[in-house]
This record gives C-alpha cells, sequence and structure tokens, in this order.
C-alpha cells in the first residue's frame, strides 16, 4: 500500500511538472508574442529602435532556454506542440539556433541605432525564423 502510495504521488509530480512546463512555455511564447507585436509598430513607423533592445534581449534570454522547456512527457495536456518537438528533436533545436541568430541580428541593429537595419531584420523575423518554426513543430 504505501509503495503504491509513493508511485501514485511520483506520477502525481511528474503530471504536475509536465503541467508546469506547458504552462510556463504557453505563458513564454505569449510573452514573446507580445514583444513582436510591440516592436512592428516602430519597425513600420521608422522609429528610435534602439528603445526596442531591451525587448530583443528578453527575447534572447527566453529563447536560449527554449529547448529545454519541451522535457520527455510534456507532449501531453494544454499544449500545441506537434510530435516532431521530441521526434525530431535536431531538427527543433536547430530551428531554435536559427532564430537566435536572427534575434542578435536584431539586437546589433537595435544596439546601434540602425532603423533601416533592424527593419530589414523585423520584417524577415516573423514570416522566415517565428513561422518556420510554427509550421513544423506547432498545431494550428
Amino acid at each position: 500500500m504505501a509503495v503504491s502510495a509513493l508511485v501514485f504521488m511520483a506520477l502525481a509530480g511528474t503530471a504536475l511538472a509536465q503541467g508546469d512546463a506547458i504552462a510556463e512555455r504557453r505563458a513564454g511564447l505569449k510573452r514573446m508574442g507580445a514583444h513582436m507585436d510591440a516592436i512592428k509598430p516602430v519597425a513600420d513607423a521608422r522609429g528610435d529602435v534602439k528603445a526596442l533592445e531591451p525587448r530583443v534581449d528578453d527575447m534572447i534570454a527566453w529563447f536560449r532556454t527554449l529547448p529545454q522547456r519541451f522535457p520527455p512527457g510534456s507532449d501531453r495536456g494544454d499544449t500545441k506542440a506537434q510530435p516532431a518537438v521530441w521526434s525530431d528533436r535536431a531538427g527543433f533545436e536547430a530551428a531554435n539556433a536559427r532564430m537566435l541568430g536572427q534575434l542578435e541580428v536584431l539586437k546589433t541593429a537595435a544596439a546601434a541605432g540602425d532603423s533601416a537595419g533592424f527593419v530589414t531584420a523585423f520584417q524577415a523575423t516573423g514570416p522566415q525564423f517565428c513561422g518556420s518554426c510554427h509550421r513544423t513543430f506547432r498545431a494550428r
């Protein structure tokens, strides 16, 4: 009976931890979307891109942790993650690395106050980097 209780507690803890991983990554991805939404009007207006550097820094910090936010078993529950996140882990991590590279381009342009360079990079970020990962690794 005690062993059964321990097994049940371990399984419940695993389910809770998986739920936490899903909730944390969903919240983080929503925050990344909010950053993109906040950046767009500044980029469209060719505004002060230097002021966007903290947003890009937050995105870089968060995307550095993205792969670990998809631990084994966190494919069940309230998630839109496709099975390819786990079955094509190398592809998932490569897509994340490409996103990080693109964010570094944005950061460099923002830090330099290079509005034209920032706008060009930003216009590619959504469709080429966010979109390519969503098409493969996120359910609609």
